[in-house]
């Protein structure tokens, strides 16, 4: 943790609403930080563990069932609040091409002009290793300077021999130091948190 930050308690956090359109994005009146990866990566089982709300976020075993940009609001015990976007993962999904480029449309647009955008949690599946749209992605929120948190879920899916070395070459490949994140045993989750309030304090 960041020091002074201690246990970080989230004590209310709901869901605002789902914006397929960026013309249906509210004014962002909080800071926001967003999570993006492909599909199935564990996107929404990080965000359960990270928040403490079963149930908040639909988890699907089927690639591609987040199609909007579905924004929660958080309160944390220090009184600290802002939003959550859970942005739809990209990648493989059973649906068309054409739905696919609209969704990439919705989140270029929400990732260039959102104001209230602190930072971007990439998320990468340790087992999987960082594929070309995940190096795409990084390097397009340099190019817009967002500000970029890269985590590696699932490490508890990996031998403990194995878990340490995918999580470097996942930091490599997208030029930062990548979090290892368990959302099965809390891995890493404090120093998701860390991260986080180091980007929403700004």
């Amino acid at each position: 943790m960041q020091p002074g930050a201690g246990v970080v308690r989230v004590v209310e956090s709901r869901f605002l609403l789902g914006a397929a359109s960026a013309a249906s994005l509210p004014e962002g009146t909080l800071p926001e930080v967003a999570f993006a990866g492909r599909s199935n990566v564990g996107k929404s089982s990080l965000i359960q563990r990270l928040v403490g709300g079963r149930g908040l976020v639909r988890i699907s075993g089927t690639p591609g069932r987040t199609r909007q940009i579905n924004l929660f609001e958080i309160a944390l015990a220090d009184g600290k609040r802002f939003v959550l976007a859970d942005l739809p993962g990209y990648g493989w999904a059973r649906v068309s091409r054409k739905e696919r480029r609209s969704w990439g449309a919705l989140i270029e647009r929400y990732l260039e002009t959102r104001g209230a955008l602190r930072s971007v949690v990439a998320i990468i599946d340790a087992r999987r290793g960082v594929e070309e749209d995940d190096v795409a992605l990084a390097d397009y929120l340099r190019a817009i300077g967002r500000p970029m948190i890269a985590c590696a879920t699932k490490v508890d899916k990996l031998a403990k021999n194995r878990a340490g070395p995918a999580v470097a070459a996942i930091g490599r490949a997208l030029g930062c130091p990548a979090i290892a994140f368990s959302a099965k045993t809390g891995e890493g989750k404090d120093e998701i948190w860390s991260a986080l309030l180091a980007t929403l304090d700004h």
